[in-house]
Parts: structure tokens; C-alpha cells; sequence
């Protein structure tokens, strides 16, 4: 944890005035979609046996505080981001063979590279960062630095939305105290347009998809069974319908070979079991499931990855701009002096903006790089600096700071290379309240600020459409590590603006 830059901040709240604030945020929540499926933990399976009953999501109680200038890099990088993966995904030449690095010494990566083939591909995609703040103090400005790249599975549009709306309520009802001014500030509370624009990109995507039957269209979810996070993806799919008249269907990944099937020329038809003789052509995939080893339970579902790509619909994400996600790609381009950034962002102005949020990652394998990388995490004392990350989605992989030492000595030697070495970066302190099962958390949080972006583009072609999405505030306690949210670390949030 770095020094601190914010104001005293969020106010104490006793008695009525703390009971006030949370009936309202519990109510509203609820009223609002701003939840999700509760932990057998919080509600047993006895219970709620049909999983009918729904929860608040996690949520902070105050928007937390996020410098403005942080705030606005973090939304305008987010088109060269975008442009950047679609390159790197465009690039085989250059992909394939990173990724046959770590497919010798992982087999996830290994099997997902056998199975990609694409035409037109869709990105919904998430670039988290954190509030960087220099320990030593030599910097004056806190900047953002890049914790990771997110190509498939991107999650939470649909409750940032929701959070920010909250908070926003919640000052409008008075159920913040008169001496939270910052809260006051004229444009503090940004509102999350995630929703609307991540439809908008599932929408362009529908509508470039040439059809090849009579039958009607849709786009097809992707989804693991059972979902607690459903809602978030729930809004996503109403909005389509709603605002777009795109017909949606959620798909759970075990069901892939019983629903669908490919036509001569590779059209994905989807049979709904509840109406098997009224086919729809798919016209795009959204990947909500798929990106980690446990919805691969043996060969079938392998086929079953294989058939959703041989086919011509959109997928979001083709298999080649999933693996551009991997931790491999993000060292390769942010390891120091790395020439590889230029390759697909020519213009230095740009690319000089994007290198600027890159932490150091090093790799670990026996290269220059990775002798000094393996050096630094076996010293117990030079390891407190760093995290040491696999190529998986979602939290709970990584292994931090003076555990690396320990988990390296039971780890064989062959098996590092499937890591990369990331230098910690340093948050300023602040302090915020989060509700999480019914229960209520006050302390020190870490604040991840999640910028969305949308891209289509042609595989080996050019960019049809490429924007910036909206937010995601995600915050955890600061005596935790992790910070996902589905993976029972952390809570959605907001920001509240400030000038530091």
C-alpha cells in the first residue's frame, strides 16, 4: 500500500442514519437487477433446492474515490487497447508461436490452439488497472498501470450500470451526510454506460452476419450451469432484445452438442429444447463460459469448442483472441525495452500512451529476462514486490509476494515457464464499506478500475468498429490479494471523482 493522496473519507454513520442508508441500498438493489444468485454458504441448497431466490450483489456503500486525471486515461487509451489485441489476434505469424511456448507446458492453451479458426471475430473486452502511486515518493502525480487484459468473458457491464445508478440514488435520497462534499462535486459521480454500449457491439455484430437460411436470427450466450452472476449477463441480453429486437439464448456449455448443429456451409443452427422444430441461425457466440479447464470436461466438450468455431457465426471471442489474452502476450509486450509494441501500434504517440500503464513483467523461462525474473522471485526479500500470475481467467490463480518463494520450491522447474512475473503495483490507502451475504465489511480496500471496449474486425483484415464501453469500479479488502468478484474476493463500485 502506497502513501496516502485522498481526503478523510467515507463518513462514520451510527443508528438511523447508518440503517436508513442500507435498507435503501438493499431495496433498491433488488428493485434494480443489482444482484445475484446467493453462495450455498449465505442460502444452503435445502433451502432454495429450484435456486429461485436472489441476493444483493456485492456493493459498496460509497462510491470509492478515483483521481479524475486516472479517471479519463484510463477511458480515452481504451480505443489503442482495443486496436492493439484485434492486431494481436489478426497475427498469427506473430501469435502462434508465444502461445506454442506455453502450449509444451500447458495443456488448456495447448487444446485451445488446435481448435481456432475465424472470419469475423468480436471483442468485448475489459482493461483493469489500479491507482499507482511511486512507495519511494518521487512522484508527484499518481498514474494507472495495467493489471491485466481481459479477451474473453469480460463480466460485470451489466452491474456497473446498476452500482453507479445506486450511488447516485442514494445521494439523491440524502442518505449520504452533509459533510461527504466530495460526493457533491459536479460530475464526481460518473455514470456506467456499459450496458447499452456492450449491446450495441453484440447488435453490430448480428447485423454484419450474412444468413444463409430462412429461419430467424439470434445470438447465442454461452454460459456455465449453474450461474450466480446471471443477472449481469441477464441485462445484457434483455437490452438486445429490447432496444435492438435481437432474439437471445443462453446456451449452457454441456448442452453445446445437443443443441445445435452446423449445415454444409457452416451455418450454426440452435434447436431451444423447448421448441426443437423451430430452429434458429446463429449469428453470434458470446463466450460467458469456455475460459477455464473445469468447463472442459473431456473430449466431448473439446468437439464441442471445435464444432461453435468451425462454424460461421461470430464468435466473441475466436479462440486466437482468447489466447491474445494470456498473461504470455501481456509479458511479451510489457517486459522492459520490448520491441514488440510498435509491431501493431505504428503510431508512437499511441503506443507511448499504452506503455506508459505497462507494470514490468518478466517471463520465467531461461531467457536473459527470465533468469533475472527467476532470480527475483526465489529471493524472499526481492519477491515482496511482486505477484506471479498463470494463464487463467478469473481470480484466485495468482501467487503474491512472500508466498512465491514457497510455491516455486513444490513447483517443478519445467512448470514455470506457464507463469510471468508482475511487479506489484502500489495503491494509494483509502477506506470504504462494503456489503457482501448479508453482512458488513469496514476497513482499508483496494479499488481495480475496469475500462470496456468494443471491436469488430475482419480476421487478417481491417477494424469495422472499435469504442470505448464504460466502467467498472471493482474494490476489495486491502488484507486480500485477490479481487475477483464472482470468485468470492471483492464487490462492484463506483467512482467518486477527486482532483489529487
Amino acid at each position: 500500500m502506497a502513501r496516502g493522496i485522498y481526503p478523510e473519507y467515507p463518513p462514520d454513520l451510527a443508528g438511523p442514519n447508518r440503517q436508513f442508508l442500507i435498507e435503501s441500498l438493499k431495496d433498491w438493489s433488488i428493485a434494480h437487477g443489482l444482484a445475484v444468485r446467493p453462495p450455498a454458504s449465505f442460502v444452503s441448497t435445502n433451502v432454495d433446492p429450484e435456486g429461485v431466490l436472489a441476493a444483493t450483489a456485492p456493493v459498496t456503500l460509497f462510491p470509492s474515490l478515483f483521481p479524475k486525471s486516472c479517471f479519463d486515461e484510463g477511458l480515452r487509451i481504451q480505443l489503442a487497447y482495443n486496436k492493439l489485441y484485434a492486431a494481436i489476434a489478426r497475427d498469427e505469424e506473430w501469435l502462434v508461436p508465444i502461445i506454442e511456448e506455453i502450449a509444451e507446458i500447458d495443456s488448456f492453451v495447448s487444446d485451445l490452439l488446435k481448435v481456432h479458426l475465424a472470419d469475423l471475430s468480436l471483442g468485448l473486452f475489459r482493461s483493469d488497472y489500479m491507482v499507482h502511486v511511486d512507495p519511494s515518493g518521487n512522484s508527484s502525480k499518481p498514474g494507472i498501470k495495467q493489471v491485466e487484459f481481459n479477451t474473453i468473458a469480460s463480466s460485470f457491464g451489466g452491474l456497473s450500470v446498476g452500482v453507479s445508478a445506486l450511488h447516485k440514488h442514494l445521494l439523491a435520497i440524502g442518505a449520504y451526510p452533509p459533510e461527504t462534499k466530495c460526493i457533491k462535486e459536479q460530475d464526481a459521480l460518473p455514470a456506467s454506460r456499459s450496458v447499452p454500449s456492450l449491446a450495441i457491439g453484440l447488435a453490430a455484430a448480428h447485423t454484419e452476419y450474412s444468413p444463409s437460411t430462412n429461419n430467424p436470427s439470434c445470438v447465442i450466450f454461452l454460459v456455465q450451469y449453474p450461474e450466480r452472476n446471471v443477472f449481469d449477463q441477464r441485462h445484457l441480453e434483455y437490452r438486445l432484445l429490447e432496444t435492438h429486437g435481437i432474439r437471445t439464448f443462453r446456451l449452457p456449455f454441456d448442452r453445446i452438442a445437443q443443441d445445435t448443429e452446423l449445415t454444409a456451409d457452416r451455418t450454426l443452427l440452435y434447436r431451444p429444447p423447448h421448441a426443437p422444430d423451430a430452429p434458429f441461425e446463429v449469428s453470434t457466440v458470446y463466450f460467458r463460459a469456455g475460459y477455464t479447464p473445469s468447463d472442459y470436461r473431456g473430449p466431448e466438450d473439446w468437439n464441442a469448442r471445435i464444432h461453435l468455431e468451425r462454424s460461421r457465426a461470430i464468435k466473441c471471442p475466436s479462440v486466437l483472441t482468447q489466447l491474445a489474452g494470456c498473461k504470455k502476450i501481456q509479458q511479451v509486450l510489457a517486459t522492459p525495452a520490448s520491441p514488440h509494441l510498435a509491431r501493431f501500434l505504428p503510431d508512437k504517440t499511441e503506443a507511448a500512451s499504452v506503455a506508459a500503464t505497462f507494470a514490468p513483467i518478466y517471463p520465467m523461462d531461461v531467457s536473459e529476462a527470465g533468469r533475472q525474473a527467476r532470480t527475483l522471485a526465489t529471493d524472499p526479500e526481492k519477491a515482496v514486490h511482486y505477484v506471479l500470475k498463470p494463464q487463467r481467467e478469473g481470480g484466485g490463480n495468482n501467487v503474491y509476494r512472500k508466498s512465491i518463494p514457497g510455491f516455486l520450491e513444490d513447483l517443478d522447474e519445467s512448470a514455470w515457464p506457464a507463469y510471468i512475473l508482475m511487479e506489484m503495483i502500489e495503491p494509494p490507502a483509502q477506506r470504504n464499506v462494503i456489503l457482501r451475504n448479508g453482512e458488513i465489511q469496514k476497513g482499508g480496500v483496494i479499488c481495480e478500475l475496469g475500462v470496456y471496449g468494443v471491436c469488430l474486425w475482419r480476421h487478417g483484415g481491417e477494424i469495422l468498429k472499435n469504442w470505448e464501453a464504460g466502467y467498472l469500479l471493482r474494490t476489495k479488502g486491502d488484507q486480500s490479494e485477490e479481487g475477483g468478484v464472482a470468485a468470492g474476493f471483492g464487490a462492484v463500485d463506483s467512482v467518486c471523482l477527486v482532483e489529487v
